[in-house]
């Protein structure tokens, strides 16, 4: 019997390359397959791979190499402290009366989705623009209504990130290089504004936080002579379980604990206080907002390097999902479509409810946390589907396309490596490896609220736009 023979009568042991969809047949053929996630550069695009080629010559690619060292030095090395709270309207730059900041790119109101139309609504009617969400509609497409990008203010917001006048924000300033980023307070429970909800209970919820929850905290953080070191406790709430996008309850526990001292000493009633203890123990989610500034405040100390490929947003307004990079300054953002978040669901509801990635909390994942910290926190699978096998290679993975480890955050089941930091564009288009990110899911409808929670990942497109305009400005 010839060699070729003997072949086919041995079971077979194949490794897959590139289409999945061969492997199934070889499965099917009693064959033993490890299929290997593969594409070329680029997806094979000539003008891709031409962009890569060019940012790979050696006089260009010593720039690149000096201006991202510079960049993750500046992330790495910047560290937010929580110094305050106070009213929008006061604070956060370009703020108005009749101004809406939204999460990710920018966007108009015809074009935003049911989730974001909906905090839209409700922000205007707790804000006294219109008496009830009819009316609000309708202000909201009259041109009267300024809608701008939370982070083109200094600023993000989960989910929809509507952000208006009056609400109280977090003020986090950046002691290495003096920069200052906001966020507002978490609502806490599901059906809440920022997934879309806006009924009477949302808007009442709301001006509880304007009357009561915010001037506590500004108050509270008037007697803190040092402010609160974000970056320390968030290291502190990573050794705890916590991952600080999805699961938040170390971070919480601490965050409470540093707050408490403050808020006893302020002049309000014991009923008051009590209130914001209950308020603040009815979800693990308090601290969310809090570490989406910290790393807002840390990536924006890292914008505007010129020559640098790292990118320092990832923002999606449930329609696009965008990025910008550090050697492109300004708010010049590059975008692809929203992608589907999968996950569990709420009890009821189905994958068709869903409606599309949306948010700025995937700043966390820029920093490095979040979906890139997931090793830290295997029960987050519990919350956004997998397995804690899946957790750990995610963490792992993400060193990939990136710069650098933060070895101020450290995983401690890798063998306490430093989160993986610094997406390098020119990283993510060489490998095809996208950026992994676990978020929750509003439904697709204004005015219901969060309905599941899983994993997704950004448009190849929004990173190939970049990679375009990065070759065409760097020189």
């Amino acid at each position: 019997m010839s060699k070729i023979n003997e072949l086919f009568n041995e079971k077979i042991n194949v490794i897959n390359v590139g289409i999945e969809s061969f492997k199934e047949d070889m499965l099917k053929q009693n064959a033993s397959v490890t299929h290997l996630e593969w594409m070329p550069p680029g997806r094979g695009n000539p003008e891709i791979i031409a962009a890569l080629d060019k940012l790979e010559e050696q006089t260009i690619a010593d720039k690149i190499e000096a201006a991202n060292k510079l960049a993750v030095e500046r992330i790495v090395n910047s560290q937010p402290v929580l110094i305050g709270f106070d009213q929008a309207i006061n604070v956060v730059p370009g703020m108005t009366k009749t101004t809406i900041l939204h999460a990710g790119p920018p966007i108009t109101w015809d074009k935003m989705n049911g989730p974001m139309k909906g905090a839209v609504t409700g922000a205007l009617v707790f804000e006294g623009l219109a008496k009830n969400i009819e009316e609000a509609e309708k202000l909201a497409a009259s041109g009267e209504i300024t809608f701008s990008p939370c982070h083109e203010h200094n600023c993000v917001g989960s989910m929809a990130g509507v952000t208006s006048a009056s609400m109280f924000m977090h003020i986090v300033e950046n002691k290495t290089y003096g920069n200052i980023a906001y966020t507002n307070l978490s609502e806490q429970l599901s059906k809440i504004l920022r997934m879309g909800a806006n009924d009477e209970s949302v808007v009442n919820r709301l001006i509880w936080m304007r009357d009561v929850l915010g001037p506590i905290l500004r108050d509270a953080m008037k007697i803190s002579e040092n402010g609160i070191d974000l970056r320390l406790m968030l290291a502190q709430a990573l050794h705890m379980g916590d991952e600080c996008h999805n699961r938040n309850i170390a971070g919480t526990t601490l965050l409470i604990q540093a707050l408490t001292p403050l808020i006893i000493q302020t002049d309000f009633t014991t009923e008051q206080k009590k209130e914001v203890f209950e308020f603040i123990a009815s979800s693990d989610y308090f601290s969310g907002p809090t570490w989406m500034a910290l790393c807002k405040c840390a990536l924006d100390a890292a914008h505007g390097i010129e020559n640098s490929t790292v990118v320092t947003t990832m923002a999606r307004n449930g329609v696009e999902f965008g990025i910008r990079i550090s050697g492109i300054a300004g708010n010049t953002w590059f975008t692809g479509p929203a992608q589907k978040v999968i996950g569990p669901m709420f009890a009821g509801y189905k994958p068709e409810d869903s409606g599309l990635d949306i948010g700025d909390s995937a700043i966390t994942e820029t920093y490095g946390i979040g979906g890139f910290a997931m090793a830290t926190a295997p029960a987050i699978v519990a919350l956004v589907g997998g397995t804690v096998e899946d957790a750990i290679s995610f963490s792992t993975k993400m060193k990939e396309i990136t710069t650098t480890e933060n070895q101020n955050v450290t995983i401690p089941l890798l063998n306490f490596m430093g989160i993986p930091t610094g997406i390098d564009v020119r990283k993510v288009i060489q490998t095809g490896i996208m950026p992994i990110i676990n978020t929750a899911i509003a439904h697709k409808d204004a005015g219901i609220g969060m309905i599941g929670a899983g994993i997704t990942n950004p448009p190849v497109e929004a990173f190939e736009k970049a990679i375009l305009a990065l070759s065409e400005n760097i020189n």
